[in-house]
């Protein structure tokens, strides 16, 4: 375990907690979805470091174990966040893996910062192109007034919010794809979360437009994503974001809900560990 501290702008000495494995091995950073922690890839970092690789998982700003200022929460502050992490421990020929709303992170990095520091990147059950539904982004697969309610009820109460945020994240159809104790496990993550920056995380991952960002995603991409996804549902992001970068390659669990790397451990694992070999 190691901190580190996210000097820029007017949110600096802003604390992130991370996780390290070491070692000599090309690293793979994995960006966690939202309102989780660098803990819910407990089921991926031993399969990485049995493949060889340095394993780093970090807590955005606002969650998990990491500080929460009162400001900080788009995704180019985000987005920054991780560039001082790569620089801070000085991380190359880097993978970056972001779930869910850390898909965001990784193509604004990209977009932003470039690839020097980076070999590849993941876009596991990510949000990416664009979340809202808009006149100009008509296939955006979350309308206006479901994202209204969604900040409605987590601002009414949150506990409620959360128990059920968790079923639908590990459910397809209804059924629930994991163990009722990795369901708990995850819902206690989510009461890590700071509120304002759950709310307004939640505001920048529905909201965000990564289209141009994914433009200049250039370097070799792998889709991750299930196709019972009733959180990113496949074919609003994950399909659109494998076509809007035609050199990616896609890997589609089938009855995998949003939480597949929990729900298919070993596929999603084997999916990813086969890439980063390619």
């Amino acid at each position: 375990m190691t901190e580190v501290t996210a000097h820029h702008g007017l949110f600096k000495d802003t604390k992130l907690h991370v996780d390290d494995t070491g070692g000599s091995g090309r690293p793979v950073v994995l960006i966690h979805g939202w309102p989780l922690s660098g803990e819910s890839f407990k089921n991926q970092i031993s399969a990485l470091q049995q493949g060889g690789f340095r394993v780093i998982t970090y807590d955005r700003r606002g969650f998990g174990r990491s500080d929460s200022p009162m400001r900080g929460y788009t995704y180019d502050v985000l987005t920054e966040d991780l560039h001082t992490l790569l620089e801070e421990l000085d991380l190359n020929d880097a993978t970056l893996v972001g779930f869910s709303m850390g898909g965001g992170e990784v193509a604004r990095y990209v977009s932003h910062y470039g690839a020097d520091r980076v070999r590849s990147v993941v876009f596991a059950s990510a949000v990416p192109p664009y979340l809202m539904q808009t006149d100009d982004n008509p296939d955006g697969p979350l309308k206006p007034t479901e994202a209204a309610k969604m900040t409605e009820d987590l601002t009414k109460d949150q506990d409620s919010f959360y128990d059920s945020f968790t079923k639908t994240f590990f459910s397809v159809n209804g059924e629930l794809k994991v163990s009722e104790a990795q369901r708990q496990e995850a819902l206690a993550l989510c009461k890590q979360a700071d509120k304002k920056a759950a709310i307004a995380c939640m505001e920048a991952f529905a909201s965000t437009d990564f289209r141009q960002d994914l433009q200049k995603v250039t370097v070799p991409a792998l889709v991750l994503h299930g196709d019972g996804d009733a959180t990113v549902p496949f074919k609003g992001s994950g399909q659109r974001t494998h076509e809007a970068i035609p050199t990616s390659e896609l890997h589609v669990i089938a009855g995998g809900p949003h939480g597949c790397n929990v729900s298919h451990p070993d596929e999603w694992n084997d999916a990813l560990l086969k890439f980063l070999a390619s």
